[in-house]
C-alpha cells in the first residue's frame, strides 16, 4: 500500500511534491490506513556520472535522493523510486540494463525501500534474465527492498516470477476511464492460483480520484482492487482529494479484505454485465463483490452453496461501505446493485 506520482504527475515530479505528499499521507489518514510507501516514478534521473553512477536531477531534487528518503522515512512511511530493465527509461531517462550492480548498490546507500522496474526500451533483452539479475542485485546490497515488477504481462509472468519479484504486473497501462478499469479486471480471472505470500498479481495502480471517473466507479475499481489482493497503490493528487475520494482511499474494512494474506479473490459467476466476484478469508469468513457493470440498476444474487457452504447456512452479513450489519441471512443473498457500481460485503458463518 502507498502511493506512485506516475497516474497524476507523469514527469512533473519534484522533492516539494514528494514531501508534501509524504506529509499528507500521515495528516489525511492514509498512514493510519495502511498506506505506507511514497513512490517516485520515472523521471527522477537525468544521467549517469563517469563511474556510472545514476544521477538525479538537481533541479527537480536539488537536496538529493537520500535527504528526500530520510524525510519519508521521518514521517513514518518508506520511500521507492522507479527505473527500466532495457537501456533507457520510458521516458527516455538512463535505464538499468548493465548498471543493476551499481543502481541497487545507490538506492540502497539513499535509503530505498521500494523499486518500481518498468520494461520500455528492451529491444534483445529476456526478462527471465532480466529482472532476477535485478533481484540479485537488490539481494546482495543487504536493504530490504519490495520488489515491483512491471512487465506488463507480455511474458505470462505469473508462471514463472515467484521468487523474482516480490509483485508482478498483469497489464498494460491503466487510465482513468471505466473501459480501462473493467478491460484490466477481465484479465485477472484466473491469475488467482498464480497469488499468495510472498508474490502478488498487479493490476496496476489506482485511478481514484483522478477525476476520469464518478464516485461509485472509483468505489467499485477499488473494492474490485481490494477483492484481488492488489497493491493499493494511490495515484491522485492526495493534497487535495475530496472527503469522498478519501473516505474510499482509507476505508478499513474494505483495506481489511485486501491486506487478508489467505488468497486472492476470484471470479464466481459471470451473467452478461452482472457478476459475483468472492476472496476466501482467514477465519472462515469471505468478502463478496456484487459487480453491476450495466447502465440500469439490477438484482444480483449468490445462494451460499456457490461458496462452498451448506444449503442452509445462515451467515453474518455485513455491508461493508454502509459500515451496517444486515444481520443473519439464510440460504441466499439478494441485492439490488446500482449501474456501474458494486455492493461488497462481509460473510460470517
Amino acid at each position: 500500500m502507498g502511493w506512485n506520482s506516475w497516474n497524476k504527475f507523469g514527469c512533473n515530479v519534484s522533492d516539494t511534491l514528494i514531501r508534501e505528499v509524504a506529509d499528507t499521507m500521515v495528516s489525511s489518514g492514509m498512514k493510519d490506513a495502511g498506506y505506507q510507501y511514497v513512490v517516485i516514478d520515472d523521471c527522477w534521473q537525468v544521467s549517469r556520472d563517469k563511474s556510472g553512477t545514476i544521477v538525479p536531477d538537481a533541479q527537480r531534487f536539488p537536496s538529493g535522493m537520500k535527504a528526500l528518503a530520510d524525510y519519508v522515512h521521518s514521517k513514518g512511511l518508506k520511500f521507492g523510486v522507479y527505473s527500466d530493465a532495457g537501456s533507457k527509461t520510458c521516458e527516455g531517462r538512463p535505464g538499468s540494463n548493465g548498471y543493476e550492480v551499481e543502481d541497487a548498490r545507490q538506492y540502497a546507500a539513499w535509503g530505498v525501500d521500494y523499486l518500481k522496474y518498468d520494461w520500455c526500451n528492451t529491444d534483445g533483452v529476456d526478462p527471465k534474465i532480466a529482472y532476477p539479475t535485478m533481484r540479485d542485485a537488490l539481494k546482495a546490497t543487504g536493504r530490504p527492498i519490495v520488489f515491483s515488477m512491471c512487465e506488463w504481462g507480455r511474458n505470462q509472468p505469473w508462471t514463472w516470477v515467484r521468487g523474482v519479484a516480490h509483485i508482478w504486473r498483469t497489464t498494460g497501462d491503466i487510465q482513468d476511464r471505466w473501459a480501462s478499469f473493467t478491460r484490466l479486471l477481465d484479465q485477472q480471472v484466473g491469475l488467482e492460483k498464480y497469488a499468495g505470500p510472498g508474490g502478488w498479481n498487479d493490476p496496476d495502480m489506482l485511478e481514484v480520484g483522478n477525476g476520469g471517473m464518478k464516485i461509485h466507479e472509483y468505489r467499485a475499481h477499488f473494492s474490485l482492487w481490494c477483492l484481488l489482493s492488489a497493491p493499493l497503490m494511490a495515484g491522485n493528487d492526495i493534497r487535495s482529494m475530496t472527503p469522498e475520494i478519501r473516505d474510499i482511499l482509507t476505508h478499513k474494512e474494505v483495506i481489511a479484505v485486501d491486506q487478508d494474506p489467505l488468497q486472492q479473490g476470484r471470479r464466481v459467476r459471470k451473467n452478461g454485465d452482472l457478476e459475483v466476484w468472492a476472496k476466501k478469508l482467514t477465519g472462515d469468513a469471505w468478502a463478496l463483490v456484487l459487480f453491476n457493470r450495466g447502465e440500469t440498476a439490477a438484482q444480483i444474487a449468490l445462494s451460499w452453496q456457490e461458496l462452498g457452504l451448506s444449503f442452509d447456512a445462515e451467515p453474518a452479513v455485513r455491508d461493508l461501505w454502509a459500515k451496517k450489519d444486515l444481520g443473519k441471512i439464510k440460504g441466499t443473498f439478494v441485492a439490488s446493485v446500482p449501474p456501474h457500481d458494486v455492493i461488497m460485503v462481509k460473510v460470517t458463518p
